[in-house]
């Protein structure tokens, strides 16, 4: 894979008032694109969040829960919609899906059980050791490419944003740079590097002697291609972010705020994507990461265990859907309407009993929470069977299992986006598709989620 040098490089070179310039081997090739207009494009959204579970959250101790034997007493189950809800685990999520503010997905199921494998798969909507998994970039790369032409005048912050991202964090694939995830770990006083420490006039003199020194280089043909151009567009994206008080106050939040929201890294993340929603800069893909789910032994093990992140989870995202289903629209609903929100991990956790190590293991059916976006809300789309072993209904027109893709082609219809598409820019030269068709299950959108 060619190397990708994204905003923050310049962010610490600008705060450092170090000159100078890059070049980064990122080809570009002649771009032809087909798709099929039969494709069901939804355009109920006009942003998604999407929040990514590493370690695989247990489904049936939280969005698909049996009551057995091992439930602790103080999940404290209530019937939510006419189902099974852990209130006591999860109780701010209830208060939400009693009023009708997110569906779930009960009839996910993943095609391997390899963490770092599938934790890919679902962000690139394909098997990341195919062919094309190995340029395949970032749903949320995809959405900022086909979004672009939408940007409006003052809108200064990239199109995918991501937050937490860690070592989990898919990239741009071979798109370039310009679509890669601006990766930010969000604290209550905002986005470091925003300012030279030497002043804006000493950091613009230093830029525009940089600019000059690298003008001959940028006048093609370069013996770099289009390279210095791209990294021209890098540094001039990340120049317009600095010393602008609407960028440097979205990614900062009060202590109250911080506090409703948990007080922690994904409150945090989660506060900072209600900003950048509420302040409409740009952004239109942002993806969050809340590890801690992989709970092998001890998951019930008190402030430990599953507690800990499904605490975190149910605080700061019952709070951004609420807030966001609080703040209007831009179309005569809420923010909550305009925004598609999908909360999954790679896979599920094993069912019945746990194990010898009170924990439980790696399985293939799971459930995914989506919100918002033009969701039909209080609803649990598709069952396992009452043990919870295996998909009894999928409840989608395709009658099988919701796989990865099938949620990548609901993001991308809900968006506006043909999940269909092909584009003939790839370096492989074989066509690089959306959503693969050659797997046996082609990525579908969930429409009855919509109705």
């Amino acid at each position: 894979m060619d190397s990708i040098i994204d905003r923050r490089v310049f962010f610490k070179i600008a705060a450092t008032g170090v000159a100078g310039y890059f070049t980064s081997p990122m080809r570009i090739f002649a771009q032809t694109v087909t798709s099929d207009s039969q494709a069901k494009i939804l355009g109920t959204a006009r942003s998604c969040i999407y929040i990514l579970l590493p370690g695989a959250p247990s489904q049936i101790d939280t969005f698909d829960l049996r009551v057995g034997s091992w439930t602790p007493q103080n999940f404290a189950p209530e019937t939510i919609n006419g189902i099974d809800w852990p209130n006591g685990l999860l109780p701010n999520l209830g208060a939400q899906f009693s009023q009708n503010q997110f569906s779930i997905i009960r009839s996910c199921q993943s095609t391997a059980l390899v963490h770092p494998l599938l934790q890919n798969w679902n962000q690139i909507a394909r098997n990341p050791i195919s062919a094309t998994g190995k340029i395949a970039p970032n749903i949320g790369s995809v959405v900022a490419l086909e979004l672009e032409s939408q940007r409006k005048s003052g809108q200064k912050l990239p199109g995918f944003l991501s937050l937490n991202g860690g070592g989990s964090l898919a990239g741009p694939g071979y798109f370039s740079g310009k679509y890669a995830p601006f990766d930010v770990a969000p604290s209550a006083a905002g986005l470091a590097n925003l300012s030279n420490p030497d002043g804006q006039a000493v950091f613009t003199a230093r830029y525009n002697m940089l600019v000059a020194a690298d003008a001959a280089l940028r006048t093609l043909p370069s013996p770099y291609g289009t390279a210095v151009e791209e990294m021209a567009d890098f540094y001039s994206s990340a120049r317009t972010m600095m010393y602008d008080p609407a960028i440097t106050n979205v990614f900062r939040f009060s202590t109250a705020d911080q506090q409703k929201y948990g007080n922690n890294a994904f409150g945090n993340a989660c506060v900072t994507a209600r900003n950048v929603i509420a302040a409409d800069l740009g952004t239109r893909y942002i993806q969050i990461t809340l590890g801690g789910w992989d709970n092998h032994q001890n998951i019930y093990a008190a402030n430990a265990g599953i507690y800990r992140p499904a605490g975190q989870l149910d605080v700061g995202l019952g709070n951004l859907i609420a807030d966001l289903a609080a703040m209007p629209g831009s179309g005569g609903g809420t923010k909550l309407d305009e925004t598609l929100i999908v909360v999954k991990g790679e896979f599920g956790r094993t069912v019945g009993n746990i194990t010898d190590r009170q924990g439980r293991d790696h399985y293939f059916v799971h459930s995914t929470l989506i919100a918002g976006g033009g969701v039909r809300g209080g609803r649990a789309l598709g069952k396992t069977t009452p043990d919870a072993f295996y998909v009894d209904d999928p409840g989608w027109s395709e009658q099988r299992p919701v796989y990865a893709e099938d949620i990548a082609a609901t993001i991308y219809s809900a968006l506006g986006i043909n999940y269909t598409t092909v584009r003939h820019d790839d370096p492989l030269g074989r066509g690089f598709e959306y959503i693969p068709t050659t797997t046996g299950y082609p990525g579908k959108p969930i429409e009855e989620l919509f109705r």
